[in-house]
């Protein structure tokens, strides 16, 4: 099947959230019961990759979600002193999966690069952020973001990482 060319928002009228099987229970879920709601609420955004068909709701092939959230110096690799001593603001890239249809591809580092990219957007165009943050869903996710060689587990969480603005901006 056909995939479309762009990442685009989430839209519950055009797209088929309820089909998507990525494998991991939690990630279907979210797409299916809370992407929209939390969009609409202003609590994250969600991108998704669909693929093409002629007619009805198109399948997501894959996607992921940004949000905001905060991160205290202490927990950063490195401990820049120029950092304030109070929480500071990153992106949140709260889920990404793939549905089991496309898996085996390279969609998921696509789908990752894309994120880091439009967090990168969003951080040029208001939204200010160190870095971004996220946290590994379990070991094989742990394995795939420690094999894209971006990512630095945050002090004392190995199953949180973070990656800084500066870094993707070399990229």
């Amino acid at each position: 099947m056909s995939l479309s060319s762009a990442f685009v928002l989430i839209d519950a009228a055009a797209h088929d959230l309820k089909g998507f099987d990525c494998g991991k229970p939690s990630l279907n879920d979210y797409l299916s019961r809370f992407a929209v709601r939390n969009s609409s609420l202003g609590l994250s955004r969600t991108w998704v990759l669909t693929e093409l068909v002629a007619q009805g709701k198109a399948p997501v092939a894959a996607y992921f979600t940004l949000a905001s959230s905060t991160v205290t110096r202490e927990l950063l690799p490195s401990q820049p002193k120029s950092l304030p001593a109070y929480p500071v603001p990153v992106v949140l890239l709260a889920r990404l999966g793939v549905s089991l249809t496309q898996q085996g591809r390279q969609l998921g580092a696509k789908t990752l690069v894309q994120a880091l990219r439009t967090a990168l957007e969003l951080t040029d165009t208001g939204l200010p952020a160190l870095g971004v943050v996220l946290d590994v869903l379990d070991e094989a996710a742990l394995k795939f973001y420690q094999h894209m060689g971006l990512f630095t587990p945050l002090t004392d969480q190995p199953m949180r990482l973070f990656v800084p603005m500066s870094t993707l901006r070399q990229l």
